[in-house]
């Protein structure tokens, strides 16, 4: 992890409804450039739904989010892009009309990186995407996909960046090989969260985890110590075998 202890991201008990359904029940956590923070828990936690607040999807019903010390909650996305926040999703979006290469340009046209954006052929290079950059995105297979929706979002120079279980339907080789780009992400300074239901891989790349449930941390801390708290153990396995 970086020595630079501000933090980029300040989350402070936020909450998220849809109707009566609490998704997020004043949840707070932080970020600091060049860390890796996983976010973990069962289904329905509240994972997504905090990615989907921070990335400007959804406003948040409730509590702060600040970037840079300045608010961003409720801001739209393509707003926040210019702010140095982006992101991946569970099913990959990219425009499947169009191709890998004209993909990656729409994303360096919109994002308007602070910094010099990298140029499409070292981004096809270097996620192995360019003897595909000139085909529609719709003929990639699914792992391809996700590593174009990856190398859209870095087209635009995150600062702040959000992957939302891209490992998952990842071979080991891929693994390897994506969890060590992860951290040369984090090396070079970008703040990295990570929504992850692969524990091996989680444990590999995070600097720390926080695991919610019901929309609300029960654990933040070192995965390894994670695995040995009861209250985890319990919402992950159940009571019978939390005893």
């Amino acid at each position: 992890m970086s020595p630079e202890t501000t933090p980029i991201l300040k989350v402070t008990k936020v909450v998220k409804r849809f109707g009566g359904f609490h998704a997020l029940d004043g949840f707070s956590f932080h970020v600091v450039p060049g860390e890796i923070l996983g976010l973990v828990g069962p289904n329905g936690s509240g994972k997504t739904t905090a990615i989907n607040v921070i990335s400007g999807l959804y406003a948040p019903d409730g509590g702060e989010v600040m970037l840079d010390g300045a608010p961003v909650g409720g801001i739209a996305s393509h707003k926040l892009v210019h702010r140095g926040i982006n992101r991946t999703f569970q099913v990959p979006k990219p425009f499947m009309s169009l191709t890998v290469r004209e993909n990656v340009q729409v994303a360096l046209s919109h994002g308007r990186a602070a910094v010099a954006p990298p140029t499409i052929a070292e981004l096809l290079d270097e996620y192995h995407l360019t003897e595909f950059a000139d085909r529609p995105a719709s003929e990639l297979n699914s792992a391809q996909q996700k590593m174009l929706d990856l190398t859209r979002a870095l087209a635009t120079r995150p600062r702040l960046l959000l992957l939302d279980e891209l490992a998952a339907g990842l071979n080991p080789a891929e693994l390897d090989w994506i969890a060590g780009r992860i951290k040369a992400l984090a090396a070079a300074g970008t703040a990295i969260i990570v929504v992850e239901h692969l524990m091996g891989f989680i444990e590999h790349i995070t600097d720390r985890v926080i695991v919610l449930n019901a929309g609300k941390e029960i654990f933040e801390g070192k995965l390894a110590a994670a695995v040995q708290e009861p209250q985890v153990i319990e919402v992950f396995l159940g009571g019978e075998h939390a005893a």
